[in-house]
This record gives C-alpha cells, sequence and structure tokens, in this order.
C-alpha cells in the first residue's frame, strides 16, 4: 500500500517510480462529498459506452459520460465520443479542481460503479489527444475503492483506497510507464462516482 500523509490542507507526493501522484485525502469535505455524489447520480445523463476488444464492441461493466467544452471530442478503444455539455455541479467542480491543480480542464469522464461487479480493466490515460504528459485529476465520490496500479516494465504493483472526497492527480510519464484499474470485489460495497478531469488538446 502507498503510504498517506496526515495533512488534508496540501497534496502530498505519493513514491511513484518513473511518474508523478499527488493526493488530497480530503479535498472535499465528508457531507459536502456526499451531497454531490447524491446530485450527480440525477444530474448526469448516464450512458452504457461500448468499447471494441478483438473487433467486437462490448458493454462497459460501468455507466459513464463524457462531458466537456465544445470541441473536446475524446476516443477511446477506436470509439469517437463527443462531449456533452457541462452540468452546472461539474462546471463548479471543474473551477476547484482545475485552481487546486493549477490545469484548465476542459473534460470530465464521469463514471458510476452501482457496485462491487462494476469495474474498470487495466489501462493507461495515454490517448494522443491528452498529450505526452497528461494531467489526470481524479475526483471520488461515494464508496471507497481500490485503486491499483501497475508498472508497465517491471510488473510493480500499488494499491491506494480511494475514500469519497479524496483527490488523486497522475502526473509528468505516469501514464507512459504505469497502467492502473479499478477491480471487481466480492466485498458488500456501496455506490461510487469517480470524475476524472482531462485537457484534451484541441478538436480532433
Amino acid at each position: 500500500m502507498l503510504s498517506l500523509a496526515a495533512n488534508h490542507d496540501a497534496p502530498t507526493d505519493l513514491d511513484l517510480s518513473d511518474g508523478r501522484l499527488s493526493w488530497w485525502p480530503a479535498f472535499l469535505a465528508p457531507a459536502e462529498a456526499a451531497e454531490l455524489a447524491t446530485r450527480l447520480r440525477d444530474e448526469i445523463p448516464w450512458e452504457r459506452h461500448q468499447v471494441r476488444i478483438m473487433g467486437r464492441l462490448l458493454d462497459c461493466p460501468r455507466l459513464s459520460c463524457w462531458i466537456g467544452d465544445p470541441g473536446a471530442a475524446y476516443v477511446y478503444s477506436r470509439v469517437r465520443f463527443e462531449p456533452r455539455p457541462w452540468t452546472p455541479t461539474l462546471a463548479a467542480l471543474r473551477e476547484r479542481v482545475s485552481a487546486a491543480v493549477g490545469v484548465r480542464f476542459n473534460s470530465v469522464l464521469a463514471n458510476r460503479y452501482r457496485d462491487g461487479r462494476d469495474a474498470m480493466g487495466w489501462h493507461a490515460d495515454d490517448e494522443p489527444e491528452l498529450g505526452p504528459e497528461p494531467v489526470i485529476a481524479s475526483l471520488s465520490l461515494g464508496a471507497t475503492r481500490r485503486f491499483a496500479l501497475k508498472h508497465r516494465g517491471s510488473g510493480e504493483r500499488r494499491n491506494l483506497d480511494l475514500t469519497p472526497g479524496s483527490l488523486l492527480v497522475m502526473a509528468g510519464a505516469t501514464q507512459r510507464h504505469w497502467v492502473h484499474a479499478l477491480p471487481r470485489t466480492a466485498r458488500p460495497v456501496g455506490e461510487r462516482i469517480n470524475l476524472t478531469f482531462r485537457l484534451v488538446e484541441g478538436d480532433l
């Protein structure tokens, strides 16, 4: 497990070879995080996206929505996603996250994990439209879930429990050298909403 400091006012840099992780354990207060999870569950137009695997289109094991500025299209698994407009809540959160991280994000991928069966497989956010060293700011709401990282070369693994209201920022060469996942779990676990703010570079 990655070791975490107890400083809630400033990010803690986590020990990660060939990459850079910063962690705010309590970016949002517990009551605000809980209220936002409820609001976004109803406010976001959730969809069941599909990805292409070995030539077949398969349903993703979670609900998602791609939201962003006009022109911030995103291609994932050879499927192009046009952005939906910002909701009032997401627009306000973008301002707060952008100010904290120092990056003017123009898009966010919202993922809704309804229970422990919903998951995200191993991948890196290394699509060309994100640039060579993207900054990905991941805000967690709802239930705590285990976040896993694996080094592409050495196979080294790290785990981090993403708690509600926490903010994890992946930057530098992280996406080039590491993959990450949100594994399934058989443990009883509640619903989780994850917001990954990104900067898409230009129209595709």
